[in-house]
């Protein structure tokens, strides 16, 4: 018994050590990156027309997205509502909005070209799209960048309103 126990450990000895020379990762060069398949490039490619045409509908009419929450904020201050933290909050979010607008503006003459993809969006020329995806990602970057949180702030600026302003709860006969 104890010689089979002995010849176990030992098998099980050996087969640890020969599992322990092979690398347990795939070596890829330092400088290489794996190469993104044409699935994936155009997988990304139709992300980026999404969040084209997202950004595209804030852009839309922005007199108009403006105008309806300083209606708002106008109806707040008619009423005797502290507005100073929203007026400027808002003031900021038009003026980031006026100014990212050439930036989107600038993304069409991409999205039309879009070099390296087919109009259906598969890869004809896997080094143009990434190229293009680039370019995309880039201009995507500068107007976040423009906008610099101003919608976020806005928003905060929103909730804190209604917070200070909630309506008082009216008492019911359980409360008396």
């Amino acid at each position: 018994m104890k010689n089979i126990f002995q010849k176990v450990v030992l098998a099980l000895s050996a087969a640890a050590l020969v599992f322990a020379a092979f690398p347990v990762t795939s070596a890829f060069a330092a400088d290489d990156a794996p190469p993104a398949s044409n699935e994936r490039l155009e997988k990304a490619w139709a992300r980026q027309l999404q969040a084209y045409e997202k950004i595209g509908n804030a852009f839309a009419d922005v007199d108009a997205h403006v105008a309806k929450f300083q209606e708002r904020i106008d109806k707040a201050a008619e009423n005797g509502k502290d507005v100073a933290a929203l007026q400027s909050a808002l003031d900021a979010y038009a003026a980031a909005l006026r100014s990212a607008q050439p930036i989107y503006a600038s993304m069409e003459s991409i999205v039309t070209t879009h070099a390296g993809f087919d109009a259906s969006g598969k890869v004809t020329d896997a080094v143009q799209a990434r190229s293009t995806m680039e370019q995309m990602r880039a201009k995507m970057q500068e107007i976040k960048s423009a906008m610099d949180g101003t919608f976020k702030a806005l928003r905060e600026a929103m909730k804190a309103f209604r917070e200070a302003n909630k309506p008082a709860e009216p008492k019911t006969d359980r409360d008396s």
